[in-house]
């Protein structure tokens, strides 16, 4: 359905919008504070809303691009946006967290709250631009100037060495992208256009592709993370707050998997074949060193964030995988991901509230006095490990399921990293829920509040509720992994004839 108004730049610059309403308010009093909250949950809201609408009118029997909405901007540089049956699904998943996560901060952030909830909703803008651009330099700059805003929350509203974590994270990220935009360059002088829908038609030569892989590869293994780039996430998620926690690991890393999908693979989709022994390598690693990592943690932060980089590893396994499953498998599980690595950074922030530590020595005995949190924890807990009935289920079995035809070796040693995942996740709750209160800071701790119940009831019911029937998600991606796959494979074909031509 066409509407007659834009609705994916209103959903993407809305919560701009709410930004600078609340840049008008004056002052840097309590009142200032309660309506800088109000005007920011009410914006995104108000998008979650709006975004719906997408959900409700998008066609998932066509592979096409929907909604689409180009103009006149920098010269050859448009203004094009537009969203098909993968990118849907992410602009839904910031919609949708993006609330909760503003409801969540109430009572953690007291200090600039209104500078917060303006850098919030930045962000939010930035991320959204990253699923609706359809044109290359667009993309770009919505995906570099996300660095901005959470450099800002981290830095700014983080921890004793809130800094160090600031800085190494924009460096790591950074670093990547400059690569990317020569990439981008390349592509621009060789093909005459940064239009995306005509670059995935586009064949680049095989040598070129070979490098500009190698380029968008940089860049978006440091922000999924992959091994060996990945000692940012854990230093970023302890230092930030539990809202910057939940949007890094629960929107911002599938920034990395979407760039795959969108990019490495329909457009250089020879040196994806090439490369695709590499990428299942160091994702075979990432999940059993880090996993062995998390084992060995001692907060709680940083336990989930080594659990965070191996669930991306069977991502990134899924999607080289170019199978039906695979694909549809990594897809799935950045999505069940984005909800449960959500929840659990919650649950942490519930304790921190309390008692401002995240050190698991600290906790023990807590379902004696939070009952209601040690069934959430359990929940959010059970699905991070992957069980069945969960939405964590469901993506990790399709992506193995891909592998398996692919490769059994990787499918194999990818497979303990569920079973360290129990052994991991089962430690962390048995060491904070169960056993008897020992520190007496933790005698009179309360249960979670009703504002906390209304955050986290959301994601329960959605992580569920995917795990039972994951059908909605399933049938809006078939038709645009279809149609990615049978580009990939002609892509393919013709990339070969085309290597071949060029030996002698």
């Amino acid at each position: 359905m066409s509407y007659g108004w834009p609705i994916l730049s209103t959903v993407t610059f809305l919560p701009l919008v709410g930004a600078l309403l609340i840049f008008a308010l004056r002052g840097n009093d309590d009142s200032t504070a309660r309506n800088a909250r109000y005007i920011a949950l009410w914006t995104t809201l108000i998008t979650f809303a709006i975004s719906l609408l997408l959900w409700v009118d998008f066609d998932p029997t066509t592979a096409k691009f929907q909604f689409v909405e180009e103009r006149a901007w920098l010269g050859p540089i448009r203004f094009h946006m537009g969203i098909d049956g993968i990118s849907m699904l992410f602009v839904i998943l910031t919609t949708f967290l993006m609330p909760l996560t503003v409801l969540s901060t109430y009572g953690a952030i007291k200090t600039r709250v209104r500078e917060f909830m303006i850098a919030f909703l930045i962000l939010e803008t930035l991320m959204l631009g990253v699923f609706c651009s359809l044109d290359l330099v667009m993309f770009y700059l919505f995906f570099e100037g996300g660095l901005i805003p959470m450099f800002l929350i981290i830095g700014i509203w983080g921890g004793s060495n809130r800094v160090y974590a600031s800085f190494k994270f924009f460096l790591y990220t950074l670093a990547g992208s400059l690569l990317m935009l020569i990439a981008i360059l390349a592509m621009y002088w060789q093909a005459g256009t940064t239009n995306i829908p005509e670059l995935l038609q586009h064949d680049f030569p095989p040598q070129m592709q070979t490098w500009l892989w190698l380029a968008f590869f940089a860049s978006f293994a440091v922000k999924l993370p992959m091994w060996p780039v990945h000692t940012w996430l854990p230093d970023a998620h302890v230092q930030a707050p539990t809202a910057g926690s939940v949007v890094l690991a629960g929107i911002l890393l599938k920034l990395g998997g979407y760039g795959f999908l969108r990019f490495s693979i329909p457009m250089f989709p020879l040196a994806s074949a090439d490369f695709a022994p590499l990428i299942y390598a160091l994702s075979v690693i990432a999940v059993i060193y880090t996993s062995l990592v998390a084992l060995a943690q001692e907060d709680m932060k940083k336990l989930i964030a080594y659990s965070s980089i191996a669930h991306m590893a069977f991502v990134t396994i899924g999607i080289f995988t170019l199978t039906m499953q695979g694909l549809q498998g990594g897809i799935f599980l950045m999505l069940s991901h984005g909800l449960v690595s959500a929840g659990l950074f919650l649950c942490v922030g519930v304790v921190y509230d309390r008692m401002h530590t995240h050190e698991i020595s600290v906790f023990g005995g807590l379902v004696n006095r939070m009952p209601l949190y040690a069934v959430v924890f359990m929940i959010f807990t059970m699905a991070n490990v992957g069980l069945p009935g969960t939405s964590g289920f469901v993506g990790e079995f399709l992506t193995l399921l891909g592998a398996f035809q692919v490769n059994t070796w990787v499918t194999a040693l990818a497979a303990t990293g569920v079973i360290l995942s129990a052994c991991y996740a089962l430690w962390l709750y048995r060491r904070v829920i169960f056993g008897e209160i020992t520190n007496p800071a933790l005698k009179l701790i309360q249960d979670l509040s009703w504002r906390e119940v209304a955050v986290m009831a959301p994601l329960i019911l959605l992580t569920i509720y995917f795990g039972f029937h994951p059908n909605p998600v399933l049938d809006v991606t078939a038709t645009s992994v279809e149609a990615l796959m049978a580009d990939f494979k002609a892509n393919l074909a013709a990339a070969e004839q085309a290597r071949l031509a060029l030996v002698p």
